[in-house]
């Protein structure tokens, strides 16, 4: 039983890693890759809960977090780090956002989308930036029903590490809960939301089955890999 979850786990794996290095290998990430590469401002989002919720504790995020923090200070990078379940000030975060050069929005899902006070910051602090940037929906008087959403401003980039207890299998093969979607699919909705200000994504990360069949430490390996890969 052990070496058949082990052999799946493997594949599943190796299934996540081919399509990440797809994105990496992709034309339209290659100029965005780079870029992150030359990053030095990084503003690490917690969006774990302070409280325990269901059982957890927001442990495992906060770990994502540290290792991120290390990661990056090793490349030379400057790591702010906040936790919003704490509180936050919106001009204060609004002025952090605008002035990264790339962020790292790390949290669980809860229910298919981020935890409602992860929602309610985007709301609050997003309109901040928008009106901080000068931002605007994109169209024009002259034809309205055009280029909606085109009118972010913002040059950050941002990239998205989600925990889930849904397995790998969910996301990566047909006819399973997201139907081959991805990551990306699932939070389609996440990733429009920081277009509209003009953010470009990099590649994302997640850790899968956190509750039943946790594989935590390789988890841990992945992701030290992933931000070399993205930022290094």
């Amino acid at each position: 039983m052990q070496r058949r979850k082990f052999f799946q786990y493997s594949v599943l794996s190796a299934t996540l890693l081919a399509g990440i290095n797809k994105l990496f290998a992709s034309d339209k990430n290659k100029e965005i890759i780079a870029n992150a590469k030359s990053t030095q401002n990084i503003y690490i989002i917690n969006g774990a809960n302070s409280k325990e919720v269901w059982g957890a504790k927001g442990k495992l995020n906060d770990s994502l977090c540290q290792i991120a923090k290390e990661e990056l200070e090793k490349l030379g990078k400057k790591v702010t780090v906040s936790k919003i379940a704490d509180g936050y000030d919106i001009q204060k975060e609004s002025d952090k956002i605008i002035n990264a050069d790339a962020i790292i929005w790390q949290m669980p899902v809860w229910f298919m989308a981020q935890p409602w006070f992860v929602k309610k910051y985007i709301d609050e602090v997003f309109m901040e930036v928008m009106m901080k940037t000068n931002s605007n929906d994109g169209r024009h008087r002259t034809n309205p029903d055009k280029d909606y959403g085109r009118g972010g401003k913002l040059t950050t980039l941002y990239m998205l590490s989600t925990t889930w207890n849904a397995p790998a299998a969910a996301f990566t093969q047909a006819g399973e809960f997201f139907d081959g979607k991805g990551i990306d699919g699932a939070f389609y909705q996440f990733h429009k939301g920081t277009e509209f200000l003009g953010m470009k994504p990099l590649p994302s990360f997640m850790c899968n089955d956190v509750i039943k069949n946790p594989q935590i430490e390789k988890d841990f390996v992945r992701y030290r890999k992933h931000l070399q890969q993205v930022f290094a």
